[in-house]
């Protein structure tokens, strides 16, 4: 068998760094699907050259069968196959001079990120690392650090501005990146921050469709739906969204043909996805891994989370800004989306790095609960509470947690728990809320419900009965729908 063939290759014209699963479904696949479109109307289409993150070893795959590879959609029944040849090249990410000219080069227009939440807040030590070989002329190795030094390139090289496109779970993706990579950039040469703001455009994005790892059973459905052996196919599920929001200087892919919306505000969309769809994964991840489960279809079940799962949804929807239809019918395309067994989206590989994720999906729905009258919900209370004990448990995947595991795990460790586990609990809870929300820890409501959920899901994994809010501001809950 020969891997799938090339039959077009166009020019050069995105960047992309973060070479991974999800950007060959969505970014890629939406480049794929607007290229086909152009070459219909007899115009150019947009090849991307993509950057690893980390480990080199997805270009070493990707090029050995030219940067080719097959989609896989697969629905609840059937597997559908398509080939996508919107990469013209890939590229180890430790390839310093390969980025730098791909970056400067005057035809490129975009540059594209998928380097996950915690990528745009590495740890302070890496940048301080950063600073230093940058200001030496060196490479930056943090996704801030390889912009800005990208980026010095391109103004050196007077190729003209272009728009970054940040495509991370991060609400105002392109304003968090923006700000990553200017603060790092002054601190090293302030003329190329003046530059960077004057020329790069941050443009904000919400992107939307389940990607789970691949297999080796994937693998073979890629050589049986297409006749070629493909190393690095991507499964996806049918469903994708992505909302841009920014501008592009030097122009952009038609997105639109294969069903992009670029809007004015791309706020309300970001919050319909991270409190729904995002707030959802993640209950179900560390809920789902305490009852012993190891994928979101087998979390839908669970009647013990999907009792959560509904009741995280019924907490969020009353502060989001869609009428009851809109968010019924976003609810109801997750429910078929979670409960689709083929796709094998793995719980571990959602409860990575939730110190990074709980802020945008769970802690913020919590502070707009407290800023509208109302009592954190009880099932957002739960999710960090399940959390606590994920981390606890010691494979919690997360880097910027390693010091909070350790304090927490001296917590659980320095003595009899006196009191039936309210001071244990309470010291946990309090512990993490200083840690990740600092805003929350005072509030005594907050306190109150995270202890109670802790205390529950030490002892038998389910939501404890709710406890009255403890907040003197606090409203009855009011009929879901629009504001």
């Amino acid at each position: 068998m020969t891997p799938p063939p090339r039959t077009v290759r166009h020019p050069v014209r995105i960047v992309h760094l973060g070479l991974g699963a999800f950007h060959r479904a969505h970014q890629a696949w939406y480049t794929q699907r607007a290229n086909r479109d152009a070459e219909a109307s007899g115009t150019s289409g947009w090849g991307i050259v993509a950057f690893t993150g980390r480990s080199p070893h997805a270009a070493s795959v990707l090029a050995a069968q030219d940067a080719v590879y097959t989609l896989i959609e697969r629905g609840p029944h059937a597997d559908t196959a398509e080939r996508i040849e919107s990469l013209s090249e890939v590229a180890d990410g430790g390839d310093t001079a390969r980025w730098r000219a791909a970056v400067s080069d005057p035809a490129v227009a975009v540059i594209t990120l998928t380097v996950t939440e915690a990528g745009y807040r590495p740890p302070v030590a890496d940048l301080d690392a950063d600073r230093v070989a940058l200001r030496d002329g060196g490479p930056g190795r943090t996704a801030p650090g390889r912009l800005a030094d990208g980026l010095r390139a391109r103004r050196d090289a007077g190729a003209g501005g272009l728009a970054v496109v940040s495509c991370d779970n991060l609400p105002d993706n392109g304003r968090v990146a923006r700000e990553a990579v200017v603060g790092l950039a002054a601190d090293v040469d302030p003329a190329l921050a003046r530059w960077i703001e004057d020329e790069v455009s941050f443009v904000s994005t919400m992107v939307d469709r389940i990607t789970p790892a691949t297999t080796d059973a994937d693998r073979e459905a890629a050589e049986r739906l297409t006749g070629f052996t493909d190393a690095a196919p991507v499964v996806t599920e049918p469903f994708s969204e992505w909302v841009l929001s920014g501008d592009f200087p030097a122009g952009r892919p038609e997105w639109e043909s294969a069903g992009a919306k670029f809007v004015d505000d791309i706020e309300p969309f970001e919050r319909r996805k991270l409190w729904l769809l995002n707030a959802g994964h993640s209950l179900l991840a560390y809920l789902g891994l305490l009852r012993g489960h190891g994928t979101i279809a087998e979390a839908m079940d669970d009647h013990a989370c999907v009792d959560a799962l509904e009741e995280i949804w019924a907490e969020a929807r009353i502060e989001l800004p869609f009428d009851d239809e809109q968010v019924d019918a976003t609810l109801a395309a997750l429910r078929e989306r979670f409960r689709n067994a083929r796709i094998e989206h793995r719980l571990a590989q959602i409860a990575s790095d939730g110190s990074q994720k709980l802020g945008p999906r769970i802690l913020d729905p919590i502070r707009a609960r407290l800023a509208s009258g109302r009592g954190p919900g009880r099932a957002e209370a739960a999710t960090i509470a399940a959390w606590i004990l994920h981390v606890l448990g010691g494979d919690q995947r997360d880097a910027a947690a390693t010091r909070l595991a350790g304090h927490l795990q001296g917590i659980r460790d320095g003595g009899p728990d006196t009191d039936g586990g309210g001071g244990l609990d309470a010291a946990l809870t309090a512990a993490t809320l200083d840690a990740i929300a600092p805003d929350l820890a005072g509030d005594p409501a907050v306190q109150d419900a995270v202890r109670h959920q802790l205390r529950a899901l030490r002892t038998d994994t389910t939501l404890a009965p709710a406890e009255a809010v403890t907040s003197a501001t606090a409203t009855p809950e009011t009929p879901q729908g629009a504001h």
